[in-house]
């Protein structure tokens, strides 16, 4: 009886310490996804993407009227993206090119943790490891490894002061690096030079405005279904956009575990004889099949297994 105590004792105190150790994790978590956008802040932070290597200024600001955000790239192609609340505009001035769309369900870096942690815990393992340094500040580690091979792993650096993300990197399941972001220097909490979060670039007569934004489709009426809804995964948009000079209507459907997104692009296929199967693009993997005179291309932060159950699932609906 003695003995069945003591392995009772045991078993209740490690299953407790598990408990609170997740627990944890997940308080760190929702620290992140609150910070990153009640928090006013400003620095530069770098993108790591197989041999791509870019260098961002970012200014970000709270106030009565909501958020704004403006970042744009240091080295590079010039490049800037302002974001009012709902709204973005990414300006090109090589192209002389305004895009103007709608914030997605998965938003720029530090933005990147959902509000919604609590259900990332059934296709997650995640737990709290050890306080570091990023950019010269106090940060807490928390990783998410996940249950099946249908998404990466996550690694999350926070601010210990503020909660705000400072540092992620996504890796595959051996460990190896996909890609990373990390704030080189940052100042948090302080007021921002408003001339920070202006256009730097003029728009004069002869540059054109892609208004990118498209129309909510109802689902049913897209002609198209996921056949194989991946677990954890579920649709969180169905937009169609026109796109080239022409016009030409393209459908874009977006499913997100919270963390993961997976975008699909259905369009009328131009040749039959264009590439099919996983195309290289980088470190993210690219998928793309013909259907019934479509051309679908999959893309998204996650692995090939999960990009080819969905290109291979989707099917056409006859209206």
């Amino acid at each position: 009886m003695r003995r069945c105590l003591v392995a009772f004792s045991l078993w209740f105190c490690l299953g407790g310490a598990a408990l609170a150790a997740e627990d944890d994790a997940v308080f760190w978590m929702n620290r992140m996804a609150s910070a990153s956008q009640k928090i006013s802040f400003s620095g530069t932070f770098s993108y790591l993407s197989g041999k791509r290597l870019e260098a961002l200024r970012i200014a970000h600001v709270v106030g009565p009227n909501g958020e704004v955000e403006r970042i744009e790239t240091l080295d590079g192609n010039p490049r800037e993206v302002i974001r009012t609340n709902g709204e973005v505009r990414c300006v090109l001035p090589d192209l002389k090119t305004v895009i103007v769309d709608r914030v997605g369900s998965r938003r720029a870096f530090p933005a990147r943790v959902p509000m919604a942690v609590a259900a990332l815990n059934e296709y997650y393992r995640i737990s709290r490891g050890d306080v570091s340094r990023v950019a010269g500040r106090k940060a807490q580690l928390v990783v998410l490894e996940p249950k099946d091979n249908l998404r990466y792993g996550h690694q999350l650096w926070a601010d210990v002061d503020s909660g705000l993300l400072l540092k992620a990197r996504l890796v595959d399941a051996s460990g190896e690096l996909i890609e990373q972001f990390a704030f080189n220097e940052i100042r948090i909490g302080e007021d921002v030079d408003p001339a920070l979060l202006r256009q730097k670039y003029a728009v004069a007569d002869d540059w054109q405005t892609v208004d990118a934004k498209g129309d909510e489709a109802n689902h049913a009426a897209a002609a198209w279904q996921v056949g194989d809804m991946l677990p954890g995964y579920r649709l969180v948009s169905t937009v169609r956009r026109s796109v080239g000079v022409q016009g030409q209507s393209v459908l874009h459907m977006v499913l997100s575990d919270g963390l993961a997104n997976i975008s699909v692009f259905v369009e009328p296929a131009a040749a039959a004889e264009a590439s099919t199967g996983f195309l290289e693009a980088g470190s993210i993997a690219v998928y793309a099949r013909h259907v019934a005179g479509h051309r679908l291309t999959v893309l998204g932060e996650a692995p090939h297994e999960a990009l080819r159950r969905v290109g291979d699932g989707m099917m056409a609906v006859s209206q």
